[in-house]
């Protein structure tokens, strides 16, 4: 039996390890969200905030969101809320709701 941990695409989203950041959980009025921490040397891509539709530039310091539960659609497709991330400007996601 291989003892090799399984690839971290295969691991829940919680067990992944975290580049750079941390992570936690926060409420709002529309929910219970997991809220990661992502810092500028973590961060490689460019990505589109959904708080104000603008670029989040690599090694930009921002936050990774996700539903603590995920939603019908979601669990019915195995997602476990994977596919319901967003990439948020730490600003952006603290004005919302």
């Amino acid at each position: 039996m291989s003892r090799r941990k399984p690839s971290k695409w295969q691991r829940p989203v919680s067990d992944r390890p975290l580049l750079g950041g941390t992570q936690s959980r926060e409420a709002k009025a529309n929910g219970e969200w997991n809220v990661r921490r992502v810092s500028g040397s973590a961060s490689a891509k460019s990505y589109r905030c959904p708080g104000c539709d603008q670029q989040i530039p690599p090694a930009t310091p921002h936050v990774v969101v996700w539903p603590d539960n995920p939603s019908l659609l979601g669990a019915l497709g195995g997602a476990q809320s994977l596919d319901e991330r967003r990439h948020w400007h730490t600003a952006c996601w603290q004005r919302s709701r």
